[in-house]
């Protein structure tokens, strides 16, 4: 792989970690300046939202500008500069804006991989080439578990966010230094976001896009934490094993993804039946809730692995866009999928805090069901949809 796309990778290892560090911080950020699951749950769907409203520019930027300057511009402000801010916080609000900031810049760093993987690959790699990347960029989700929560023990969870902002800061300047942008395209063709959502053949995907994700990304970046906590009492050091076991789990589902649709010659049925397998785990999950700590990682585990499907999706629906809107449809199917994180994230956290005072229990089998609920809704429209193969 080339240097420049390995650098790449290691900038998305910190977007996957920005997402998901939130859950092993549930018990120190409460005690230190009284940030509440409902309010680490906002934060969470604050970078969420953000993070797939700035999808639009972005794809203008990467068409425009190139993954160069668009990469390196907002990690080194958003990244950077959110992970200091967060170290600084003194309150719940503190946390929600930093949270925001990186998003921001965490939001570029994905989909300039995926927009030179398909200007400079051949097009029948692309699943496999974005599955890849997704799937050793999910590091940062086993470093955001186990690893995030010994330095927050050993160090301090201040220490450990300047540590992220400096880190953040010299792969945003790296980026600058050493990505090729591809040749651009010469075309008098124009078009934009709104050409794209005109295409009946998008219409089908687009709302299993917005769920796809949804489960996956919302409980390990956030509910497991609080879950295993307030269900089993389990320290933070039990919590980022947990979690750890869970992010293992969803890189080698994404990995498996990757090379599935040339090996069974089709798309649409691969991410059909490995994501059925994702809702038959979390409804498993609903009446052992309560059981036993081991067999509920084991469970979440398997919602992670078989909901690795998320490079495949965006790579049917890629076989569709034209050419000279490449950026803004990656980016585009990118803002579905992390935008129903974030609207899952602010609407769980309501959800949570309505139930949980009362019957703990109960406010996640209701959290569990209804992210079930939404995979079905999903897979009920995406049966509808075309397939396609390169």
């Amino acid at each position: 792989m080339r240097n420049d796309m390995i650098l790449l990778c290691l900038a998305y290892v910190l977007s996957q970690f920005f997402r998901a560090f939130l859950a092993v911080l549930t018990q120190v950020l409460e005690a230190d300046i009284g940030a509440t699951p409902a309010d680490l749950a906002f934060a969470s769907g604050l970078w969420f939202l953000i993070f797939a409203a700035m999808q639009i520019p972005v794809g203008a930027w990467l068409d425009k500008y190139g993954p160069r300057r668009t990469s390196a511009v907002l990690l080194l402000v958003g990244g950077g500069g959110g992970a200091a801010l967060f170290a600084l916080a003194t309150q719940p609000i503190h946390v929600s804006i930093a949270m925001g900031l990186i998003g921001v810049g965490c939001s570029p760093v994905l989909m300039a991989s995926y927009f030179i993987f398909a200007r400079s690959y051949p097009p029948a790699k692309f699943a496999t080439l974005a599955a890849l990347m997704l799937g050793v960029g999910s590091v940062g989700n086993l470093v955001a578990a186990y690893p995030t929560a010994f330095a927050v023990e050993t160090f301090g969870w201040r220490a450990t966010l300047w540590s992220l902002a400096a880190m953040s800061s010299a792969i945003a300047v790296g980026l600058w230094q050493m990505v090729q942008d591809p040749p651009k395209i010469d075309s008098e063709e124009k078009g934009s976001v709104l050409d794209l959502l005109k295409m009946p053949v998008l219409w089908f995907i687009i709302p299993f896009m917005f769920v796809n994700y949804m489960p996956t990304a919302a409980i390990r970046g956030l509910w497991i934490g609080p879950y295993l906590d307030d269900v089993f009492a389990m320290s933070t050091v039990g919590i980022g094993q947990a979690t750890l076991v869970m992010g293992i789990a969803m890189i080698l589902g994404t990995l498996a993804y990757g090379p599935a649709d040339r090996i069974f010659g089709t798309r649409k049925w691969v991410i059909f039946g490995g994501s059925s397998m994702m809702v038959v785990a979390l409804l498993a999950l609903v009446p052992f809730v309560e059981k036993n700590a081991v067999l509920s990682v084991a469970l979440l585990s398997a919602m992670g692995f078989f909901g690795g499907a998320f490079p495949v999706v965006i790579a049917h629906a890629r076989s569709f866009f034209p050419p000279h809107l490449t950026g803004r449809g990656v980016t585009l199917m990118n803002l579905f999928g992390i935008g129903g994180v974030g609207v899952a994230q602010f609407g769980s956290g309501r959800l949570h805090a309505a139930i949980a005072p009362t019957d703990p229990t109960l406010a996640y089998q209701v959290l569990f069901g209804g992210f079930a609920a939404l995979l079905i809704f999903g897979l009920a429209i995406y049966l509808f949809s075309r397939d396609s193969t390169d």
